[in-house]
């Protein structure tokens, strides 16, 4: 089940299902409104968005009341996370996916915002959307890359679009210090294991999809492509774990290819302990790998619809990644 595309002149909400709001700048929620309505959307907001109690979240009943009016407002076509955070899973069990199926709409977000998109994934069939926070588009500069991805996956009607790596990335803390930013060189892909595959998108934040293991929430990883990443607070010794996990799940033999999005520098990965880890995981031997993706905590970053087909063809040191929205 898709969602209907995003169109100028569509409402886009924004709630808060895991931090506040309040935790962005104004001057970074007004640049994002502005670059929204730049788009020809309008820009509405959940009633208790800015609420937060003492760990700059808000309570289950809030955040849930907030989710709901979104789905259930005809007015509303697409829905955007603030920010991420640490607690969106404590929504999982009081959703109703049964108003979600019947108002399918686009959902977008991130990091601990995966738990909710794989969920309405698994339990309503609704492809959800890794990509952009609303506060994403208060970014000053290095954001084209990112808008490009946002309205190939969310915007623009077309059959299939290519993932191509950006110019120059970055990793600095850009939401403390706009005017200071620092831009790499792109290298493109790393290849780790050479092959070709299709299948299913399932992925997001790897360390927020392991909290979905074992629970009525978690999507099937058979025939599927999987696309994770993880921010900072993962390093080589926790991803290795993390991964492990993963591939004790059910269904996970029938996992096809991996897409791992670039790691942010404080995690302490290197190209050499990536390699380590993915050589030795055997349950995975013979399928394509691929790291350094633009996707996750490092920017600029893609929007990935979780749910879609995608086409891994990586061959001779170069990989392509074909999505079909």
């Amino acid at each position: 089940m898709k969602p209907s595309r995003l169109q100028a002149g569509d409402e886009i909400r924004v709630i808060a299902p895991s931090r506040s709001l309040a935790i962005v700048k104004g001057e970074q929620r007004r640049l994002a409104e502005e670059r929204l309505t730049e788009l020809g959307f309008k820009v509405t907001y959940g009633k208790t968005v800015l609420f937060h109690d003492d760990f700059f979240s808000n309570s289950i009943e809030d955040r849930i009341e907030d989710l709901h009016d979104a789905f259930r407002d005809p007015n509303v076509k697409g829905i955007f996370t603030s920010i991420g955070g640490y607690n969106a899973n404590q929504l999982l069990r009081y959703i109703d996916y049964d108003l979600i199926k019947e108002n399918p709409k686009v959902l977008m977000g991130y990091s601990d915002i995966t738990a909710i998109l794989l969920a309405i994934y698994n339990k309503t069939g609704l492809t959800t959307y890794s990509g952009p926070h609303f506060s994403t588009f208060g970014m000053k500069a290095g954001l084209e890359y990112t808008m490009d991805y946002f309205k190939k996956a969310v915007v623009i009607e077309s059959e299939d679009f290519y993932l191509e790596p950006s110019e120059t990335w970055s990793d600095d803390s850009w939401h403390l210090e706009q005017d200071d930013r620092t831009f790499h060189p792109n290298a493109g892909y790393m290849v780790i294991q050479e092959g070709e595959a299709a299948g299913t998108i399932i992925g997001g934040n790897l360390c927020t999809l392991n909290l979905l293991q074992g629970t009525e929430y978690m999507p099937s990883l058979k025939d599927s492509i999987l696309f994770i990443e993880d921010d900072e607070e993962s390093h080589p010794f926790s991803f290795d774990r993390d991964l492990q996990s993963l591939l004790h799940q059910p269904g996970a033999s029938g996992i096809k290819g991996i897409v791992i999005g670039r790691f942010q520098k404080d995690s302490g990965m290197t190209e050499y302990a990536l390699q380590e880890i993915i050589s030795s995981k055997k349950e995975i031997n013979g399928i394509p790998v691929i790291a350094n993706a633009n996707f996750g905590h490092v920017h600029p970053f893609v929007t990935v619809p979780v749910g879609s087909k995608a086409v891994m063809k990586v061959k001779n040191g170069k990989a392509t990644i074909q999505i079909h929205p």
